[in-house]
């Protein structure tokens, strides 16, 4: 399972069908520059470079949001436009979104070549995890503030093991983001100096409505 979740190609036609139906524009779908399957999983470099004929209209907005295969295309086939639902359901009311983007043969740094072509302030890149002996489908989410290439791990928030039922359900996982993200608008940027502190704020949330009950 692990094996076919790394190689079985993304059905992007399906996907970008199931995601045009969020309602938050026509989906652009790109790849890198690796050629293929086996390209992409030897040349890691190539997988965070967008291919040269890549074309992504500008779309200036405060989150865009960049669907990829990554090491997993069967966990953004799964649970991509679910997640991308709960999101756009989360934010959408709070911030402007760009239309999203689908990408194949990507890896994490791809998202900024994307991102800053459209011109967000704050990308959300929804990526296939790397697949295990337990799970084979995990999505994660990579945040990044003000996205451009040359960025690094160091300026981006994690969240992991998003697959319900078993692991992080879509809902939580927009609700981490939704913290993040506010925490990076504040704070000005995004990672290693970002905390995640959306649980900590639930337990308080909780504590004020036991008391005023």
């Amino acid at each position: 399972a692990a094996r076919d979740a790394v190689h079985i190609p993304l059905d992007t036609d399906a996907l970008a069908a199931a995601v045009r139906e969020i309602g938050i524009g026509e989906p652009v779908i790109v790849t890198s520059r690796a050629a293929g399957r086996e390209e992409y999983l030897r040349r890691p470099d190539l997988g965070r470079m967008p291919a040269a004929e890549t074309e992504v209209p500008p779309a200036p907005a405060d989150i865009g949001f960049v669907l990829a295969d990554g090491l997993s295309p069967t966990a953004l086939g799964h649970h991509g436009a679910a997640l991308l639902q709960a999101l756009v359901g989360r934010l959408g009311e709070r911030y402007t979104l760009a239309p999203p983007v689908i990408a194949t043969q990507a890896r994490v740094a791809l998202g900024d070549h994307l991102a800053a072509a459209q011109g967000v302030r704050t990308l959300v890149l929804i990526i296939g995890e790397r697949p295990g002996l337990s799970v084979a489908d995990s999505l994660g989410i990579y945040l990044t503030h003000l996205p451009r290439p040359g960025r690094t791990d160091a300026d981006r928030n994690c969240i992991s093991n998003i697959h319900p039922p078993d692991g992080l359900g879509y809902a939580e996982a927009a609700r981490v983001a939704d913290g993040l993200i506010g925490g990076a608008v504040a704070l000005g940027r995004s990672g290693v100096d970002l905390k995640d502190t959306s649980r900590a704020q639930e337990s308080l949330e909780r504590e004020g409505d036991r008391e005023i009950s």
